[in-house]
């Protein structure tokens, strides 16, 4: 990853992140246009800029998230989280399978799009405007709508925005509880990916720990302007702008995988090493892998068709090539039978 990118995803990350257009489908998208190298830090990286946007929510809430006094506020905060804690540890496998599918984040985004034309008109006699009249069944449901966003292109604020909207609260008390159900959800998806990192026993060279911290910076920035941008908004307007240019970047998605922009790659699974490629297969690749020590088991033409349970129990190497043959990802997986 380069100086550009970095500041090119940390710009992302703060302007998606808080927006109801997903931040993830954004950082898939990105990545993929700038063609950058899928490894561990890049995946590290990617979650872990997430702490400059959701530190610009306690800045700019400071006094809510200071106030101990209100003890309630941290309770809601804490069920509505709970759905997302659970079936995220329930469906972690799943969902690291559909972060591989860009096809899967235009839908997403398409589908999102036609979601928040009509949000509005759905849901007209909102009244609720403090999140002290929130109660806990409210914050509950609230938290059951983010569970929708693990899907890829979803929006995690989108879904809790539109679960806000279903439950009565007014658009900028939604837009707000978003942003504060935000910091226990992204904080934990944070400590995950650091854990995950360390777990497998890699660590941070001295080009990669500025690159993290720049990243955070930009998007802290980002996010804070974001939201104070956002929050105007949604008081004068409804949230149709955000619909349609959903569907229009859906369309673009699509259109940039017919193109090969956005190439989604060919795979072929490798056993005996521990280690397997997602590569177009060429008999020039198949020859370099078999010299490895590495022997081709299955081989599919979209990522997302890989059939994991046909790997032998243990640690894997996935690496992504395009239809060239040049390296565009790398990702660790682990089996478990």
């Amino acid at each position: 990853m380069t100086w550009l990118q970095t500041v090119i995803l940390g710009i992302v990350e703060g302007l998606s992140e808080f927006l109801p257009i997903s931040s993830t489908g954004h950082m898939i998208i990105a990545s993929s246009i700038m063609n950058i190298e899928e490894n561990t830090f890049t995946k590290l990286f990617e979650v872990c800029i997430q702490f400059g946007a959701i530190l610009s929510v306690v800045v700019m809430y400071w006094k809510k998230f200071f106030d101990f006094s209100r003890w309630q506020f941290f309770v809601k905060l804490i069920v509505a989280f709970i759905p997302a804690a659970i079936f995220g540890a329930l469906l972690s496998d799943k969902i690291d399978e559909l972060l591989e599918s860009s096809f899967t984040v235009g839908m997403s985004f398409f589908i999102g799009g036609i979601v928040l034309l009509f949000v509005d008109n759905l849901f007209k006699k909102n009244e609720i405007e403090e999140d002290k009249d929130i109660s806990y069944t409210k914050s509950l449901i609230i938290g059951c709508f983010q569970v929708v966003a693990m899907v890829p292109g979803v929006s995690r604020s989108a879904a809790t925005i539109v679960g806000a909207l279903q439950q009565k609260l007014t658009r900028k008390l939604a837009a707000e509880f978003s942003f504060f159900l935000a910091v226990p959800t992204m904080a934990a998806a944070t400590c995950k990916k650091l854990y995950d990192f360390q777990k497998y026993g890699d660590t941070l060279n001295k080009d990669q720990v500025p690159m993290l911290l720049v990243g955070n910076v930009i998007a802290f920035i980002v996010a804070y302007l974001a939201i104070k941008t956002f929050i105007s908004y949604v008081q004068k307007h409804s949230f149709k702008a955000f619909g349609i240019y959903r569907i229009i970047a859906g369309i673009a998605v699509f259109v940039m995988i017919y193109t090969g922009v956005i190439k989604e790659g060919i795979i072929v699974t490798l056993n005996a090493t521990k280690t397997a490629a997602h590569i177009e297969a060429k008999a020039d690749l198949k020859a370099e892998i078999k010299k490895k020590g590495g022997e081709i088991v299955q081989s599919v033409e979209h990522a997302k068709d890989i059939d994991y349970s046909a790997l032998p129990e243990g640690s894997y190497m996935l690496m992504l090539y395009d239809k060239d043959g040049n390296k565009v990802k790398e990702k660790k997986i682990k089996k478990k039978n």
